[in-house]
């Protein structure tokens, strides 16, 4: 991927303000597009945008071609005559800091349920005309997953493996039934996805007016209760009831002593080499019709993933095993003119995985936290960066900026002060503005492309931290209040920005 020297925000669709408990694709989305065109910003970072499953995170999700319903606008839905006003305003009192994705949730499934019932008692010939060419549009993989969200409904969130045996294994008499019995339920969720993405390429098309390009995210896993497992289990390394043989994880590291067992299923890469990794092609070009280059997660699994038994309850015990992320990869660039995506390169990297990441010219990313809390031989620092390359104040996985000085300034460790003392140093700062400081950095960098969390160029502390990796609790609720994106803030970002030639207009 090449791209010019640009920069832009991290901020996730769920923490934009809303009147609706959660970030969503209405008014304050365009809002910010409108803020990152003012702050000279040319690309919006965000996470995955896929339905959210266990832990509301968004990589463990229902779904590797869906879109995340939770984030359709109410509003927009009112204007178009599927929400009445009373259906907008008789809400719960939402916290604005927070997000409660469990009143969200029902609140949203609740006023989806109402917006499909009058598309179909209203039979409004042009949103049906729509809503049948988005069922052609998305055939490929819409009508399995609209049947695994109705047999997920109907047995109570149970994972698909527990199920009854001729529903989980996909026994075609027991499917025509379930098509037939679960009819109304089925249209329901297509038009429940139908709403999504017209919402989305709207907003991608106002962004795009505002010269802003999305970078979206792909995890390189897929959750075990999702259609894709259900629909495919071939494609996985599953025993025969359909429960995993291994799962998906990485061994102890600076997170973790224990690692992180996140759980998801090996894919069988043999039987996926068998169609020349047709489904990671499809998985590819569905995601990049939505947005204008990805971010491909953890690609480090795609020279070896850590495999860990199935029944195991951390990831200590798990083993490197060999991927063919090569033949993957030569596929890829096979089937697509160019490729705009760029790795995840970080944790336990090794030489192959270098080479697979600088064999095929992706780009791969530093974090200045990682940098900055180290001496001057390390590669996390911007003078040892290549141009090809992401830069980052922080992601979504660290605390915000302000929360790690913070933590450094209040630990009594003398690692954690030396590493203070050597970041001030580097810097040439006070620590009064640390997160412009970190900003400055990254921005001035030689790196093509710089992101920077919304957190940090607010300068919000630990509070704001969105992911605290090896926890399953507490993670992805963080909102921003729309009061803190202020015109002050923008002509600050804007300047800097200017000052180091990364405003491409």
């Amino acid at each position: 991927m090449s791209i010019k020297r640009a920069s832009g925000i991290l901020l996730h669709i769920t923490s934009l303000p809303s009147a609706f408990g959660i970030g969503d694709l209405g008014r304050t989305a365009y809002h910010f597009a409108d803020f990152l065109s003012l702050s000279k910003q040319g690309l919006w970072q965000i996470l995955p945008l896929t339905p959210t499953g266990f832990g509301d995170s968004p990589y463990q999700s229902y779904s590797a071609f869906a879109g995340n319903t939770n984030l359709i606008s109410p509003e927009k839905l009112g204007e178009e005559g599927l929400l009445s006003q009373a259906d907008l305003t008789h809400r719960p009192e939402f916290n604005e800091d927070r997000v409660q994705f469990e009143a969200v949730i029902q609140f949203k499934n609740d006023v989806l349920a109402k917006a499909y019932q009058n598309f179909r008692d209203a039979a409004n010939p042009h949103l049906r005309a729509e809503f049948e060419a988005f069922c052609v549009y998305a055939k490929r993989w819409l009508n399995d997953y609209a049947l695994f969200r109705a047999l997920l409904k109907a047995h109570h969130g149970a994972a698909w493996n527990r199920w009854p045996k001729a529903l989980a294994l996909r026994d075609e008499a027991a499917l025509v039934l379930a098509r037939k019995d679960l009819h109304e339920e089925i249209e329901a969720q297509k038009f429940y996805q139908y709403l999504f993405f017209k919402q989305w390429f709207q907003l991608k098309a106002y962004c795009a007016e505002k010269r802003v390009k999305i970078i979206g995210d792909v995890p390189i896993f897929v959750a075990h209760n999702s259609s894709d497992v259900w629909a495919s289990p071939e494609l996985f390394k599953l025993k025969a009831d359909g429960s995993p043989v291994v799962v998906a994880g990485v061994p102890p590291d600076y997170f973790s002593q224990d690692g992180q067992l996140w759980g998801n299923p090996i894919y069988n890469w043999e039987k996926m080499r068998d169609s020349d990794f047709q489904w990671w092609v499809e998985r590819l070009r569905e995601t990049l019709k939505l947005v204008d280059m990805a971010r491909i997660d953890h690609f480090r699994g795609f020279a070896a993933a850590w495999e860990v038994p199935a029944e195991d309850q951390t990831a200590r015990n798990g083993k490197w095993v060999d991927v063919p992320g090569r033949a993957l990869f030569e596929a890829l660039h096979k089937a697509f003119d160019e490729l705009p995506i760029f790795a995840e390169d970080l944790g336990v990297i090794t030489h192959d995985v270098e080479a697979l990441r600088d064999d095929f010219k992706l780009p791969g990313m530093k974090i200045l936290q990682f940098g900055l809390g180290g001496d001057a031989n390390n590669t996390y620092l911007p003078h040892h960066y290549p141009r090809h390359a992401v830069v980052y104040t922080g992601t979504h996985d660290n605390d915000t900026v302000v929360g790690w000085y913070n933590s450094k300034v209040q630990s009594a460790d003398d690692h954690a002060k030396r590493e203070l003392q050597f970041c001030l140093k580097y810097l040439h700062s006070t620590g009064a503005e640390i997160h412009w400081d970190f900003i400055r950095a990254a921005l001035s960098s030689v790196a093509d492309t710089a992101i920077i969390q919304l957190q940090d160029v607010l300068g919000l502390d630990g509070q704001a931290r969105m992911n605290l990796p090896a926890t399953e609790e507490g993670n992805w609720n963080w909102r921003v209040r729309a009061s803190l994106m202020t015109r002050e803030v923008s002509d600050r970002l804007r300047e800097m920005t200017e000052l180091y030639s990364r405003a491409s207009w």
